[in-house]
């Protein structure tokens, strides 16, 4: 069992930053992903952007050049900074967790963190 708490949600202007955090109470293996995933209401839930123990990213085009992510393994905790922040970026973030050897099929999902961005 793996927990994950959220943080850093908000309301922001367009053009605005946040930064989320995630704690993740354990690693169950070293080789792992984390990652950060957003839900607006009626949408599928979408990959924003992962991030491996060794730092390997990936990003949605839709945040390519405005969001990061990175990750402090001896805090077992991943970042996303978010800049340049858009109205359609609005939306439910969850964090998440899944091994990269072993039981990959098994994930991990933080409770969810709200982002608003809005005039």
């Amino acid at each position: 069992q793996v927990q994950l708490v959220e943080s850093g949600g908000g309301l922001v202007q367009p053009g605005g930053s946040l930064r989320l955090s995630c704690a993740a109470s354990r690693f169950p293996v070293t080789l792992n992903v984390m990652g950060w995933y957003r839900q607006s209401p009626g949408k599928d839930r979408e990959l924003v952007a992962t991030i491996t123990n060794g730092g390997t990213t990936n990003y949605a085009d839709s945040v390519k050049g405005r969001f990061t992510i990175s990750r402090d393994n001896a805090k077992k905790t991943v970042f996303l900074q978010m800049n340049s922040l858009k109205p359609e970026d609005t939306a439910v973030y969850y964090c998440n967790y899944r091994n990269l050897i072993g039981p990959t099929s098994i994930q991990y999902w933080g409770q969810g963190t709200q982002v608003t961005v809005s005039s």
